[in-house]
């Protein structure tokens, strides 16, 4: 019977070391699986990839940036619209002021012309002077 307890406790000794050595070998794949929590732990925990906002809250944000910038906008539109209308005076002036220059330039080039024509007509009465000066001249010699 020692022999037969023998054995029993050896086959029990046996099955007891190959449970320990699956133990020891579930317990070092689990470490390896593990192992790298602590770390994603800490960056998942400090990184958030998307944030979701409510309705509500989109709404709110949205209202209050329009309150914000609208009093700058409507003082940009001031000044713009300010702009607009000094620059169109100015143009309707350059306007008045080229119709004005352009008939006078009419009025200096009809007053040319007159000139010109004058001093056309000096220059024919002269040319007939200076003839009839000549002939008087010639006249007075023979």
């Amino acid at each position: 019977m020692a022999t037969s307890s023998s054995q029993s406790l050896g086959a029990s000794v046996s099955s007891l070391r190959s449970s320990l050595s699956l133990l020891d070998s579930s317990i070092s794949i689990l470490d390896a699986g593990i192992s790298d929590f602590p770390r994603l732990k800490s960056v998942l925990s400090s990184t958030r990839h998307f944030e979701l906002t409510t309705h509500h809250n989109l709404q709110t944000a949205q209202q209050s940036l329009a309150s914000e910038l609208e009093p700058a906008i409507s003082t940009l539109l001031q000044r713009s619209e300010l702009y607009i209308a000094k620059l169109e005076r100015k143009q309707e002036s350059l306007r008045a002021r080229s119709e004005l220059l352009e008939g006078r330039l009419k009025a200096l080039r009809q007053k040319k012309e007159r000139l010109g024509y004058a001093v056309e007509r000096l220059n024919l009465q002269s040319q007939q002077r200076q003839r009839q000066l000549r002939m008087s001249v010639a006249a007075t010699k023979d």
